[in-house]
């Protein structure tokens, strides 16, 4: 039985990877700065849930060497503001880098040399459309979510003769608590935007996404390292 690191576990897209992953016979560890409520989720699948900040570096250290060794990481921690960049402060960017840029930095390189050790690892980070085609009102959680592509594809070429894949899952519109936020902030013209942007005119739902993650963190997918696989009802198309 492999182990799965999921971070932001708790709820929406986390928690439906950590089901999905569960399904699958994994032992996964639920990671989330709501540690009751990924203690709860971890209890029903069988596996372990913790209070962790994602940003922390020692934190995040500290938890891999009590749960570890992971054979799987799937980042999913994030936070999103809806906001023109010249309304936003240097406070906001450094708050949207960390959770959803330096997490993904701070998770890879704590889990990274157990992979290494063992010549298998499959790491997937689940980063966004809007890191590819950038956001209006969304301009520093694209370039965090752009980051993350980067920083994958540049973690692909350093491990790929190590058995190890990392790719990027970069959702579009999901029905999530995160999206719904933002709607509370942009209002329902944003979620008509949002859906209208999608050749399938709906959302998307986190079941979905975690579909697309548990077959990139399986075992067939092994020659599949390096890629920005979308789920966003073809949008970008």
């Amino acid at each position: 039985m492999r182990r799965a690191l999921v971070t932001g576990g708790a709820s929406g897209i986390g928690a439906a990877v950590a089901r999905r992953l569960a399904a699958d016979g994994q032992q996964v560890v639920v990671a989330d700065l709501q540690g009751d409520a990924a203690r709860e989720l971890a209890a029903a699948i069988g596996g372990i849930g913790l209070t962790l900040d994602v940003t922390d570096y020692d934190a995040v250290g500290a938890a891999v060497s009590a749960h570890g060794p992971f054979a799987v990481l799937v980042t999913c921690a994030g936070v999103d503001q809806h906001a023109f960049f010249t309304r936003t402060t240097p406070a906001d960017w450094r708050r949207l880098l960390a959770v959803n840029l330096d997490a993904v930095l701070n998770t890879t390189h704590a889990v990274l040399p157990a992979m290494q050790a063992a010549g298998w690892g499959r790491i997937v980070n689940v980063a966004s459309e809007a890191g590819r085609l950038g956001s209006r009102g969304g301009a520093v959680y694209a370039a965090a979510k752009g980051g993350v592509i980067a920083f994958t594809r540049s973690i692909a070429r350093e491990n790929g003769r190590q058995g190890i894949t990392a790719n990027v899952v970069a959702p579009g519109p999901i029905d999530t608590p995160l999206l719904r936020q933002a709607v509370a902030q942009g209002g329902e013209k944003l979620m008509a935007a949002m859906t209208g942007a999608t050749l399938a005119g709906r959302l998307g739902t986190a079941d979905e996404v975690a579909a697309t993650v548990a077959f990139l963190a399986s075992e067939p997918a092994a020659y599949i390292t390096g890629e920005v696989l979308g789920v966003s009802g073809g949008m970008g198309c």
